[in-house]
C-alpha cells in the first residue's frame, strides 16, 4: 500500500473540540470581564487620595472604561498605572 492510499483511507478529523474549546474560552473571558468591570465601578466610590495611593487618578477610570463590552477594562487600568509607575522611576533616576 502506498503513502498515497493510507492517506486517503484515514478518517477526516473534526474540529468540534476546537470550536467548543473556543466557544468555552470566549464565554470565560466575557464573564471574567464582566466581572472585573463590576469591581472597577467600585474604583468610582474611592476617594481620589485612594486612588492614588493605588497609583490611579479619576482621569484613568474615565479613560479605562471606553474599552468596549466584553473587554477587561482593569487591563487599561493596569497598563496606565505600569506607564506611570516607569516614567515616575525615570525621573528619580535622573535626578538622582
Amino acid at each position: 500500500m502506498a503513502t498515497f492510499d493510507f492517506a486517503t483511507e484515514t478518517p477526516r478529523i473534526t474540529s468540534r473540540p476546537a470550536v467548543a474549546t473556543r466557544v468555552v474560552n470566549t464565554i470565560s473571558n466575557v464573564y471574567r470581564a464582566w466581572k472585573n468591570r463590576r469591581a472597577f465601578y467600585r474604583l468610582g466610590d474611592m476617594s481620589d487620595a485612594e486612588l492614588a495611593d493605588i497609583g490611579l487618578t479619576r482621569a484613568d477610570l474615565h479613560v479605562a472604561i471606553d474599552v468596549p463590552f466584553g473587554r477587561d477594562p482593569t487591563a487599561r487600568l493596569r497598563a496606565i498605572a505600569t506607564d506611570r509607575a516607569e516614567t515616575i522611576e525615570d525621573l528619580a533616576r535622573k535626578v538622582t
